[in-house]
């Protein structure tokens, strides 16, 4: 058992497709995205205590510098298209949380990273989508951070290394992405077994100890079938934010599917 209770983990999160978890039909049967509702409906649970704050860094927002929103009322962001009017109409009113989102600067800055602050960012289909599940009453402050655009992986390790301290502050750090991301492979009838080759090394990589992780997963271009799970690597880069954050410990894979044809997986760091 940690010997601080308030002392929270490192999440990676898949968090669907859209707004997957509202509607009564996904791409495919009615129970698509059942599982990773159930998950990320128990996630509250596993933690040891409530968590202060929640930030999150999410696949759908790049900046040039890390940049955290200081927004006390952050709105919902849409940022997705063609579903149902009355996934449009969704709410969740967590509040922000701008001495954290200054705090998370401050750490960036301090470690030699860029960083910025945003005083309007909302919380794009990556943040509240998940989170609405996990936490569906909104009572604990949630910061959004963005990805660097530059989407270096090393760049992002360093990011999570400089956050870490919040941990130690009951702040819940949760990324939220796809360990596998390729809209154009889903129901085709290679990709399952690609992607479960890509996400077997994935785990194996998550599971190592902290500086055979970071090497792995800065140079994750070379796993099998790396390009065809990530054309492009927004909803992968948020791991290597968890990694960095996770610690000393290896991380451990605490969920996984095959929705759409397609594995994906959810991570935790506890080091």
């Amino acid at each position: 058992m940690n010997a601080n209770p308030t002392r929270q983990p490192v999440l990676f999160l898949p968090h669907g497709g859209g707004p997957c978890f509202f509607m009564d039909w996904t791409w495919g049967p009615a129970n698509t995205w059942l599982a990773t509702q159930r998950f990320l409906e128990g996630i509250a649970a596993t933690l040891p205590a409530p968590p202060r704050a929640i930030l999150v860094v999410s696949g759908h927002w790049e900046e040039r510098a890390f940049t955290a929103s200081t927004a006390g009322h952050p709105e919902l962001i849409f940022d997705y298209s063609g579903f149902p009017p009355h996934t449009y109409q969704l709410t969740w009113p967590a509040p922000g949380d701008p001495d954290l989102a200054q705090r998370a600067a401050q750490f960036l800055k301090k470690a030699g990273l860029p960083s910025a602050l945003d005083a309007h960012r909302g919380f794009d289909h990556g943040v509240f989508v998940p989170l609405k599940v996990a936490f569906p009453h909104a009572e604990i402050p949630v910061v959004p951070l963005s990805l660097a655009v530059s989407l270096d992986p090393k760049l992002h390790l360093a990011a999570g290394r400089a956050l870490a301290p919040l941990r130690d502050e009951g702040v819940l750090i949760i990324a939220s992405g796809m360990s596998f991301h390729n809209l154009g492979a889903y129901f085709q009838p290679q990709t399952l077994e690609r992607a479960r080759a890509f996400d077997a090394w994935l785990t194996k990589a998550v599971a190592s100890s902290a500086p055979e992780r970071d090497a792995h997963l800065a140079n994750w271009r070379n796993a099998p079938f790396a390009a065809f799970a990530h054309p492009r690597e927004e909803h992968f880069i948020p791991l290597l934010v968890a990694a960095g954050a996770g610690g000393d410990a290896p991380g451990e894979r605490i969920f996984t599917d095959e929705p759409m044809g397609a594995a994906i997986s959810a991570f935790r760091f506890d080091g």
